[in-house]
C-alpha cells in the first residue's frame, strides 16, 4: 500500500523527491501518512479534497483485496 500512495502522489507533484509515506499501525487498521512539501499540498488535496478523495478511494480498493483496512493521512 505504502508503494501506491508514494507512485500517485509523486505523479502528481513538482517535487518528487520531498514525498514521504509512512506507514503505523494503529489497532486493526494501517495508517498511510503522506508528507508533500509545502507548495505540492494543493495538488495532493485537489479542489474541495477531490483527488484526496481519490486517493483514498483506490487505496480502499486496493487494500480491500488483501481484506486489510487502511486509513489516508495527509500531513
Amino acid at each position: 500500500m505504502k508503494e501506491l500512495v508514494e507512485i500517485i502522489a509523486k505523479s502528481l507533484v513538482d517535487n518528487p523527491d520531498e514525498v514521504e509515506v509512512t506507514e503505523k499501525q494503529s489497532g486493526k487498521a494501517l495508517v498511510l501518512e503522506l508528507k508533500v512539501a509545502p507548495s505540492d499540498m494543493g495538488k495532493v488535496i485537489g479542489k474541495q479534497g477531490r483527488i484526496a478523495k481519490a486517493i483514498r478511494s483506490v487505496v480502499k480498493a486496493a487494500a480491500s483485496r488483501d481484506d486489510i483496512k487502511v486509513i489516508v493521512d495527509i500531513l
